[in-house]
């Protein structure tokens, strides 16, 4: 299966470099349309960039359920302003606690 994410991490821009149409028996993706002035690249040349797309977006997942897990800016700014009239650290604290239950990867 050929996905948009190897080819621009091969560099290419969809719409302007390459087309790409789903399979109708639901096998995938292939390129129904090479537009770029760059050769094509081979099917071994996109399924390591692929690989390597999908390695740096599983690399990243803390950061996807951190996104889920913060207060939302809204709770943050009522937090902040609360602290600032308190004194304390409530904001701080809950920020910390979503990085500790998420730590980098």
């Amino acid at each position: 299966m050929i996905t948009a994410k190897a080819l621009i991490k091969l560099g290419f821009e969809p719409l302007v470099d390459f087309t790409l149409q789903n399979n109708s028996d639901g096998e995938g993706t292939f390129i129904s349309e090479w537009l770029s002035a760059t050769a094509q690249p081979s099917d071994a040349d996109i399924i390591t960039a692929d690989t390597l797309a999908q390695a740096e977006y599983n690399s990243k997942q803390y950061q996807r359920d951190r996104a889920e897990a913060y207060p939302s800016l809204t709770e943050q700014a009522d937090m902040a302003y609360w602290d600032r009239q308190n004194g304390t650290t409530t904001l701080d604290d809950a920020i910390s606690a979503v990085k500790l239950q998420f730590p980098k990867g």
